[in-house]
């Protein structure tokens, strides 16, 4: 059971859900009345709350939303049915994510971390992800359950997705169902599609930030990270679970959202020689990764790293607790975080 102390520290997190909501009836019912100014700004609070919810869902396949595995799974598996992606697929990619960063076999930065995958191709694939985020994020995280060369192999695993995606079609057809008994295919088009689209946007550039074009498989050194010393940044990180402190997230994936800006200052205060990818603002971090985006959309091998080694013995059922440490081997280490002193 989760501390009531933990638990209640993340429910200010969702300050933004009740907009949300606020936002979809008012779209619905066109209040307080249809003219585009209103309706562009309703449009523009339901997508950034549908964008953070993206975060949450990131969140919860950590499984530490509240400090509560079985409320992140049902938030988790809330969240990936309206966002087509299933819970259990996110996770087990994200595992993955983690434990092979900027690696060929990191499936979440497909195509991007693919070797195979031609630059033309990942320059077609960045350049649509950006408008049609939420229609290539499924594809990515479908390809761990659908491609024949899936490392996913756990048949009761396999299973859990395998229902999820009923469930998923169930939910939708339901949904599809009842717009079109009740004739609501505007309200449904402003209230939910096209915020749903734009939050596809805001989510595709999220991932860029944090990792196109890095070249390192050290994960503080492989990720974009945005620690911000303004409110403006400091507030929509809040929203999004410390999410854009990215760095240390990856090195730690079990650590606690709130936990990571002091993790990153300790590291950063260990080795002052050490030039991380520490940004103050999203915009800096942004303009970091726009070559990336118009030159050659890729991280890793794909921009110059070398084939990586083979990793240390590991469980890759769940995260680990210092992907440094317990996986990466010490030719992919940057040698000031060989040490496990720094754990």
């Amino acid at each position: 059971m989760p501390s009531s102390s933990v638990a209640l520290s993340a429910i200010p997190r969702f300050v933004f859900a009740p907009f949300g909501i606020a936002a979809i009836v008012a779209l619905t019912l066109e209040w307080p009345n249809g003219s585009w100014p209103v309706q562009l700004a309703w449009i523009a609070v339901a997508a950034y709350v549908s964008f953070c919810w993206t975060s949450c869902f990131h969140e919860t396949a950590h499984q530490t939303l509240c400090g509560s595995r079985r409320f992140s799974i049902w938030i988790g598996r809330s969240v990936g049915t309206m966002i087509f992606v299933p819970y259990n697929a996110y996770r087990e990619s994200h595992i993955r994510h983690h434990a092979y960063l900027n690696k060929p076999a990191d499936w979440e930065l497909w195509p991007y971390s693919d070797p195979n995958s031609p630059l033309w191709f990942r320059r077609i694939f960045c350049w649509l992800e950006i408008p049609f985020g939420a229609f290539t994020s499924p594809i990515a995280y479908g390809r761990l359950f659908f491609h024949r060369r899936s490392p996913l192999r756990n048949p009761k695993i396999r299973s859990t997705i395998g229902r999820e995606y009923l469930a998923m079609l169930i939910v939708w057809a339901s949904i599809i169902s009842l717009v079109a008994y009740t004739s609501a295919w505007r309200a449904f088009l402003v209230a939910w599609v096209i915020p749903h689209l734009i939050a596809g946007v805001f989510q595709t550039f999220r991932k860029f930030t944090e990792h196109l074009g890095m070249k390192s498989y050290d994960p503080l050194l492989g990720a974009r990270t945005v620690i911000g010393t303004n409110l403006i940044t400091r507030f929509f990180t809040f929203l999004n679970f410390d999410i854009f402190v990215h760095g240390p997230h990856h090195r730690h994936p079990r650590y606690r959202h709130e936990q990571l800006c002091h993790k990153m200052a300790e590291y950063q205060n260990k080795n002052p020689r050490t030039r991380y990818p520490v940004f103050k603002t999203y915009w800096r971090a942004i303009l970091d990764t726009v070559p990336a985006v118009f030159g050659n959309p890729g991280v890793g091998m794909n921009v110059g790293a070398p084939a990586p080694a083979n990793e240390k013995p590991h469980d890759i059922q769940d995260f680990g607790s210092d992907i440094t440490i317990e996986i990466l081997a010490a030719r992919d280490t940057a040698d000031e975080h060989l040490s496990a002193t720094t754990h």
